[in-house]
């Protein structure tokens, strides 16, 4: 075998470049971690997933602070902060669960609401024309429903079923989604001929002229109360997920909530 011998020269030069290459490797890695430490992570119920592509978009150019969305139903999500994930911000369908984050101290301070949501009757189905009363009928055989136990807008349609007195009736005939978003797969896909969604999806502009839709009676149901609560983190992410809430109370989001059908507090 051949031994490779070096000059002290070419020893200290090597040296140089090994050293040149760990620290370009660590300096990577730490702008990496600043990067991503730099970015305001927002859990995010599946209803307001279009609103708030508008939302981060405005704060970002406002602010010039990059944000990063977790979709999921609302009872997951407060499931994964109680268990620990990194996230700064939890923009929910309810009060119920931000109370809950809340009273296991995980929060700055108490939920606030920033606007009521309506829930919608949508269908993709050209032969069906979206009414509570047809849900019991032989042309619907599957209804599409997020799950209450985990995302506020299957509670608020089970509620307004049973004030029709429709639940026992069509309750064999549902098709439960994980969250809002998988509710509108569903309904988008055929694979249910009829389900329910929030107003907000149906007014996205890539879902607006697809199928039709109905808003059931607001009566027959809850208000749909969705408060967002600040979560402990860092000194530094705290800050900018304050200058976030701020912001969602302004007038330029509340113009985009209002654009997605909530209804805001004036």
């Amino acid at each position: 075998m051949t031994k490779l011998h070096f000059t002290p020269f070419q020893l200290n030069f090597t040296l140089k470049i090994r050293c040149f290459l760990i620290l370009t490797v660590v300096f990577f890695v730490a702008c990496g971690s600043k990067k991503d430490a730099e970015k305001l992570t927002i859990a995010t119920a599946a209803n307001m997933q279009y609103a708030m592509g508008d939302l981060v978009k405005a704060f970002s150019q406002q602010s010039d602070i990059p944000c990063e969305m977790v979709i999921g139903a609302s009872g997951k999500l407060t499931a994964q902060i109680i268990a620990g994930a990194p996230f700064d911000l939890f923009v929910a369908a309810d009060t119920r669960y931000p109370e809950e984050v809340y009273q296991n101290d995980l929060a700055l301070m108490p939920p606030r609401i920033y606007g009521y949501g309506t829930l919608v009757l949508w269908t993709t189905n050209p032969d069906i024309t979206p009414e509570v009363s047809i849900l019991d009928s032989d042309s619907v055989e599957h209804i599409a429903i997020a799950n209450p136990k985990i995302a506020p807008y299957g509670i608020a349609a089970m509620e307004l079923m049973r004030n029709h007195n429709l639940l026992e009736k069509v309750q064999h005939k549902f098709v439960y989604g994980e969250s809002i978003a998988q509710t509108n797969q569903f309904i988008v896909s055929g694979n249910a001929e009829i389900g329910f969604t929030a107003k907000s999806v149906v007014l996205y502009d890539d879902l607006k002229r697809l199928g039709k839709w109905v808003v059931p009676d607001t009566s027959q149901y809850t208000p749909i109360a969705q408060a967002v609560v600040l979560l402990k983190s860092t000194e530094l992410q705290e800050k900018k997920a304050k200058e976030f809430q701020e912001f969602l109370f302004s007038d330029v989001a509340k113009k985009i909530l209002e654009n997605f059908g909530y209804s805001v507090v004036k």
